[in-house]
């Protein structure tokens, strides 16, 4: 298999967007069988109230992922901020295994951080706050307790929340906090970080301390989908149109 890797992240699958459905299945139909693995750096999907949500977009994303793994290649997805509640009995369908933020990954050219992102915008302290609460087990419990239709009802109001509060907000608020984006390189001894969430695809060249580093920033699916490869040749940031 090859030593080429491919990494994902915010396509906010939903079913008012089709078009972004078919580009992901037309993307893993043209990568099937030609790379060692995928990493999904999270939000995958738009919301996700719970694995017992059995719709007919999950099902087709999920088929489709598990044709990708049983071609030969590994999947990982990790939780974005829309999607965190996306538990191991999904996953399984999809042929795919969780992985935890910060999480180190071997690659071609070396280790690298892979994570969502969201972690870093610290100073968006309204959203911050509200992270924490919801990756709270005890908040998980009791709204995965509640019916579907509640959880559904919850996840719109609190999508038209998020679109208000980002209307809001200066662009800067937004982004990651750069002390804090070296602060966790130095933490985990590592000069390539990978993440999404910030919809502001890029690759950052870096000082840290006397090394050099890369922060890799993934695009979000919206009129093109974007994807880093990774192989012997060295990293690259590739869109195309949807």
């Amino acid at each position: 298999m090859s030593s080429r890797i491919l990494l994902i992240s915010d396509l906010h699958l939903e079913q008012d967007r089709p078009d972004i459905t078919a580009a992901l299945l037309a993307f893993l139909d043209r990568n099937a069988d030609c790379c060692s693995a995928l990493y999904i750096l999270g939000d995958l999907f738009e919301a996700w109230i719970g694995d017992d949500d059995e719709t007919e977009l999950n099902s087709t994303v999920a088929d489709a992922l598990h044709s990708f793994h049983a071609a030969g290649s590994d999947i990982f997805i990790l939780h974005g901020n829309r999607d965190f509640l996306l538990g191991p009995a999904y996953a399984a369908t999809c042929g795919a295994t969780l992985i935890a933020d910060s999480t180190i990954i071997d690659t071609a050219i070396g280790p690298a951080i892979v994570l969502h992102g969201d972690d870093l915008c610290l100073d968006d302290v309204e959203y911050i706050k509200f992270r924490d609460t919801v990756r709270q087990d005890s908040w998980q419990k009791d709204f995965l307790s509640k019916s579907l239709d509640e959880r559904r009802a919850f996840a719109d109001q609190a999508r038209q929340q998020s679109q208000q509060a980002t209307a809001n907000k200066e662009n800067a608020i937004m982004d990651v906090n750069l002390p804090a984006v070296k602060q966790r390189l130095r933490a985990t001894s590592q000069n390539l970080m990978i993440h999404g969430h910030t919809h502001r695809p890029h690759i950052h060249e870096l000082e840290l301390d006397s090394d050099q580093a890369q922060r890799v920033v993934l695009g979000d699916w919206d009129k093109h989908g974007w994807f880093a490869e990774i192989d012997d040749d060295g990293l690259r940031l590739e869109k195309f149109p949807l």
